[in-house]
């Protein structure tokens, strides 16, 4: 089967893997849509993502497909599901499992990170992460579930209230689900800061009241224009050292900054103490998707959330390294690749 092997840093290669084998309770799926994360960009310059990634493997832990095989133990999936997958297999054995808090497993398999993922023709699951499509949703809205299921378990910890206004830093996927899961939160205003027009322009048809570039104007000085008196939460899903400085100083008093873009593993923020006890910040970090996978697809296949608007393309396995080198190609949207394309 063609897929995209991953060797070390700058170094992923599309050749032929064996097809996988599937244990008693496996599921194989034939991948129709994988989801280019910001977490494989990362893995590919050499960095840690969510977990350690050890080479060869293929990337790829946001996809969606078609049941071709099934384990003889395999009791809730057939043969010809439209499926897709959580790719965070927790253990159930450990402490943080037993505690409920299992998206810090001690021995979790992470598909597409740890393990072999969806940047190939084929992959093998256990049917506990697969999640049925609806049939009004395809498979490249199905391959979004895993950044929506991630970005529902920041938006929890948000604690957004009904009249919340809510400003969200960087309108990438994930800013721009932010902006929605905010509006379904309650929100009385959205604001997004971008500096890429069209992205602030799909952003205010996704939800946002207002989209401000933070490059060319003083964000201050126009929330004051828009009568805004106090922002309650500041999301950041940007992973930038300076844009968490401008969520900090951004946030109103009793406010919650959640810090939701992945940085480089040593990047480090500097903070001054006295601001977060004057303005009684709360700041939180958001990991993975405990838990929120089947929300996720709910709000997917009932079409609540739009997950295809910033879809710049679906592209071959033979772009996924210009997709992941490039940063210029990647501003123009979110990248899905369909391993079955030519």
């Amino acid at each position: 089967m063609k897929s995209a092997v991953f060797y070390g840093k700058h170094d992923i290669k599309v050749e032929e893997s064996p097809m996988p084998q599937l244990g008693e309770h496996d599921v194989l799926i034939k991948v129709m849509a994988c989801g280019v994360c910001g977490t494989d960009v990362h893995i590919y310059e050499g960095d840690k993502g969510a977990a350690d990634t050890t080479p060869p493997t293929i990337l790829g832990h946001e996809f969606a497909g078609l049941v071709e095989q099934v384990g003889p133990g395999v009791r809730s999936v057939k043969v010809g599901d439209r499926v897709c997958v959580d790719p965070n297999q927790l253990c159930g054995r450990c402490e943080y499992c037993r505690s409920g808090i299992g998206h810090f497993c001690e021995h979790m398999v992470g598909i597409g990170t740890t393990v072999n993922g969806g940047f190939a023709q084929y992959c093998a699951v256990n049917e506990s992460q697969v999640y049925h499509l609806s049939e009004g949703t395809s498979y490249e809205q199905g391959a979004m579930c895993e950044p929506v299921a991630c970005c529902l378990h920041g938006i929890d910890l948000c604690e957004i209230k009904p009249s919340s206004v809510v400003l969200v830093i960087g309108g990438g996927m994930i800013g721009l689900l932010m902006v929605q899961l905010a509006r379904l939160s309650g929100a009385s205003q959205v604001i997004l800061l971008e500096p890429v027009e069209s992205k602030r322009e799909m952003g205010l048809k996704l939800g946002a009241d207002h989209a401000f570039d933070p490059l060319k104007q003083d964000i201050p000085g126009e929330l004051q224009k828009i009568g805004v008196r106090r922002v309650s939460t500041v999301i950041e899903c940007v992973g930038r050292v300076s844009t968490l400085q401008q969520a900090i100083s951004l946030a109103g008093k009793d406010s919650v900054v959640m810090m939701f873009g992945l940085t480089k593993p040593d990047d480090e923020l500097s903070i001054k103490p006295f601001e977060i006890f004057q303005k009684e910040i709360v700041l939180k970090a958001s990991f993975i998707n405990p838990y929120t996978q089947q929300r996720a697809l709910d709000l997917i296949n009932s079409g609540r959330i739009d997950v295809s608007s910033m879809v710049a393309e679906v592209a071959p396995l033979s772009k996924l390294e210009a997709i992941l080198s490039d940063p210029a190609l990647r501003a123009k949207g979110k990248y899905i690749i369909g391993p079955w394309k030519e």
